[in-house]
Order: C-alpha cells, then structure tokens, then sequence
C-alpha cells in the first residue's frame, strides 16, 4: 500500500500532533531530546529501527525552509546520525527521508526526518 499525502492545513496557527508530543500533551517514546529538538521512535515503525526527528521550533516543509533554519536543519541531520548511532544502525547503515508536500506523501506539516535501518532497504523507494 503506497501513503498518500495530504494537503497543508489551511490553519497554520493549529497545533500539530507533534507540537503536542513537544508539550507532553501526547506521550512519546524519547530517543533524544535538547533544546533544538527531539527524537522519538514511530508509532507505525516501516523498519526493525524506525524513528522521527522533529524540531522544536516548527518548520512546515522543507520547501517552506529560510536561509534561517540552515544550522537547525544542519542539527536535526546530525542528530539523526547520533541517535542511528546510539541505537545501533550507523555502522550497517540507514536512510533518512523527508517528506514535502502532498505528491511527498508528506502527513504532518512540521519537518521530520524518518530515521529507517536495522534491515536491508531496496531501492527506489516508494516508486
């Protein structure tokens, strides 16, 4: 079954469900968390190691990005490698993934990055 993304919500001002795991308003499994941004494992895994890497601070997309949110962009990467580290999967290897937009399949519109490993991927995914 191929994901289907949804189109960005018209109020942008709303809350996501992952500013709510940000506030503790929804719980998380907590790989990482500092100042900049959290890491948590997926609630719908598509791998033995599936986690989300989200920042604190919302950027809808990655399209919506500005020449502002380059060193946190560059935080959320680097964190990603240290929790696929910390989790056992750097030295075998992963994938990170963004999705962007609705032909992105993207869901949430605050950045993530899908953390994938702890198995043999295929390629070209999702085509």
């Amino acid at each position: 079954m191929s994901e289907v993304g949804v189109a960005p919500p018209e109020d942008m001002s709303k809350p996501t469900i992952f500013d709510k795991i940000i506030s503790g308003d929804i719980p998380a499994n907590v790989l990482f968390e500092d100042d900049q941004c959290m890491a948590f494992s997926d609630v719908n895994p598509q791998a033995p190691t599936h986690f989300l890497v989200i920042p604190k601070r919302r950027i809808s997309q990655l399209s919506k990005a500005e020449e502002d949110d380059k060193a946190l962009l560059g935080h959320l990467m680097y964190t990603a490698q240290a929790v696929a580290r910390e989790q056992g999967i750097a030295d075998d290897g992963f994938r990170v993934v963004i999705n962007d937009g609705p032909n992105g399949c993207q869901s949430v519109y605050h950045i993530h990055l899908h953390v994938i490993g702890g198995k043999q991927l295929s390629w070209p995914p999702g085509c």
